[in-house]
């Protein structure tokens, strides 16, 4: 297992909380709260050592912008590819976004 830890620049608070995704074989979970304005921090828990370059490098494409709200990321990994990882925060975002849902059900 392997923790990786990454802040970025953000605009304003992520309006609300949320989770997408499960971990099971394959797949991962976001895990998705409001952060002070101006800072994104994404902490990663993989199953899967020796991925940092690439966790930094996707990571980078999606937050190096620094457009997207401000957040805490917390993901949970258990080896998916990282087409499925950029859907699973574009999902978290997309759920914070229509109202905080957590847990992929309305509050």
């Amino acid at each position: 297992m392997e923790r990786l830890e990454y802040s970025f620049a953000a605009g304003q608070p992520a309006p609300g909380r949320a989770v997408t995704g499960v971990v099971a074989s394959g797949d991962l979970e976001v895990l998705l709260e409001p952060n002070a304005a101006g800072s994104t921090t994404v902490a990663v828990q993989t199953s899967v050592d020796g991925y940092g370059g690439t966790w930094t490098a996707l990571l980078e494409r999606v937050f190096g912008t620094g457009v997207l709200p401000a957040a805490r990321v917390e993901i949970n990994d258990n080896g998916a590819t990282p087409g499925v990882v950029r859907m699973r925060i574009e999902q978290a975002f997309e759920e914070a976004q229509q109202g905080g849902m957590m847990g992929g059900s309305a509050p």
